[in-house]
């Protein structure tokens, strides 16, 4: 029995020894097992790094081909590195030392950096060249840059290169295209790489007829010239139910394009009458309170531009940080200027001649001729350009439709004056005078109303509600010294079509021929298109001498 009680007692130490030898093992084996992993991921490293130095010997070579194979070896490696060397490539500030056989690029301040690791250089090689590019060379960039930034993580750079790939259509890229819209959260850059992947799609010969009518119609969602293009682009032996899913596609692009259209011309239509209206609404004044045929109404409008360019080059001047503030400064400069010139013109010229409206035409005219001509003297005979400030700046898209700001802020602009002309007009003593000599200036008089002050008011007020319009008119137009005489015409026009003397007429007036102008431009031509309206607003008059809505007047009275 003491045998046996000697073993059981020895077995628990056993039992011990045994468990620790075990684990000791293990351990031993995943020691063995993290230093071979390590092993593998730091051998893995240098041939990553290495591939892509290999890809970059390719540039050296100064051929054309070899390039080509640098830039798709460059892409396909993947490297953080590798955005950087071939946009240094497109804009030419990759370059090469055959010697070293090694590739740098230079950054926008010309410093150099090793193309392989980023580091920059102290000294730079003596036998730098920049690499070469010819047509070919730069569609395979553009695609190979569109590549690497469809995984950008700016939204932005990711919907370019989106853009980038629906355009060029290589079929090399869809790989990259999948694994970026698996990941691709933001809708609109998921959508563009979605038409992409579609363009793709249709493009390359081995897809089934399934894939190609979904690309079709991913492609009749996008809806715009480009899509009808590649729509109408199919091969001629493409299957029956391919090419019929393709020329649906192209009736409803085409019926949308066309709806779209006519939105377009409507949005021109509406740009241009604000243009009309600010360029009018001071001759409603003027002609309908007034009388006064004033053929120089043209020149204040040029007079209010060129107030904008000086104005504009004197912050260029000793203010370029501030350009952006010109424009609030320059409006009512613009309105003071030519509204001083009004007055002057009112007490020198335009009161001699009441009642004498050719004379007061011909005087106008002659004024017009001098004003042109001495704005050739001060600023010579050459257009002026008026930047626009940065929040005037730019378009964005409306459907199928691009909207300028500028354009946009210019109608916001002109119902603005217009609400501000109105409210003076009724809220204001000046604008009861006004009004009174309107309807009757001998009882006016009578009721000691100074007639005459308010005539040189009232055409300074027209002069520089005129100013103004050159303002806004600097910003989509050369300011040039005959600048007003490509509004005189059109503002005669528009106050006589609305009725003289009412600016809710003139406001209808500009409405309807700006709308009508462009709705003709497409089929008749712009200056066809000009005489259309013209003949249409003589027919008009002669049923309706004093236009749309006619007012009492001085005019009327007489």
């Amino acid at each position: 029995m003491e045998p046996e009680a000697a073993l059981d007692r020895r077995l628990p130490l056993l039992s011990q020894k045994t468990l620790l030898l075990g684990m000791r093992i293990l351990y031993e084996r995943l020691v063995t097992l993290a230093f071979v992993l390590i092993a593998l991921l730091i051998s893995a490293l240098p041939l990553q790094a290495a591939s892509f130095e290999d890809a970059l010997t390719g540039f050296t070579a100064d051929s054309f081909n070899d390039t080509a194979q640098a830039i798709a070896a460059v892409t396909e490696s993947g490297d953080p590195l590798a955005i950087q060397v071939l946009g240094a490539l497109e804009e030419a500030r990759l370059m090469f030392s055959a010697a070293a056989q090694k590739v740098y690029f230079k950054d926008k301040t010309d410093k150099l950096f090793d193309a392989a690791t980023g580091v920059a250089l102290a000294t730079a090689p003596s036998d730098l060249n920049p690499v070469r590019l010819n047509n070919r060379l730069r569609g395979l960039l553009g695609t190979a840059l569109g590549t690497l930034t469809l995984m950008a993580p700016n939204a932005s750079k990711r919907m370019d290169a989106a853009q980038s790939v629906f355009k060029s259509r290589n079929a090399s890229t869809l790989p990259a295209l999948d694994k970026a819209l698996a990941q691709e959260k933001d809708a609109d850059v998921k959508e563009a790489m979605l038409e992409a992947r579609a363009a793709i799609i249709l493009n390359i010969t081995d897809a089934t007829p399934d894939e190609k009518i979904a690309a079709i119609a991913a492609l009749a969602e996008r809806g715009d010239n480009d899509a009808m293009v590649m729509l109408r682009g199919l091969p001629a032996d493409a299957p029956a139910n391919v090419k019929q899913a393709a020329a649906a596609a192209v009736n409803s692009i085409q019926s949308r394009l066309a709806i779209w259209g006519n939105i377009q011309n409507l949005w021109y239509g509406l740009s241009l009458a604000s243009v009309l209206l600010l360029a009018a609404i001071g001759l409603a004044i003027t002609f309908g309170v007034m009388g006064v045929i004033n053929m120089a109404h043209g020149e204040m409008v040029m007079l209010g531009a060129y107030t904008t360019f000086v104005i504009q080059e004197f912050f260029r001047s000793y203010f370029p940080g501030a350009t952006d503030y010109a424009l609030i400064v320059a409006t009512p400069a613009a309105f003071l200027v030519a509204g001083a010139f009004g007055v002057a013109i009112e007490r020198g010229i335009i009161r001699h001649l009441y009642g004498r409206p050719l004379e007061t035409l011909l005087a106008t005219w002659g004024l017009s001729l001098i004003l042109q001509q001495l704005v050739r003297t001060v600023f010579g005979p050459t257009n002026r350009d008026v930047g626009a400030p940065s929040w005037m700046s730019g378009a964005f898209q409306v459907g199928q439709m691009s909207i300028t700001y500028n354009r946009l802020w210019i109608i916001v602009f002109s119902m603005v004056v217009f609400a501000a002309l109105l409210a003076l007009l009724r809220y204001t003593s000046f604008g009861l005078e006004m009004r009174a000599v309107t309807q009757n200036r001998a009882m006016a008089s009578a009721m000691g109303i100074r007639t005459g002050r308010v005539d040189a008011l009232t055409f300074g007020l027209g002069s520089g509600i005129a100013g103004i319009a050159g303002v806004a008119l600097a910003h989509i137009d050369n300011v040039s010294p005959n600048l007003g005489k490509a509004y005189i015409i059109d503002s005669f026009m528009v106050v006589v079509f609305g009725g003289v003397g009412n600016l809710w007429g003139t406001l209808v007036g500009a409405l309807t021929l700006g709308v009508a102008n462009k709705f003709l431009e497409p089929f008749a031509g712009a200056v066809l298109g000009k005489i259309v309206i013209l003949v249409l607003i003589i027919l008009f008059i002669q049923k309706r001498p004093r236009g749309l809505f006619a007012l009492k007047g001085r005019s009327v009275e007489a």
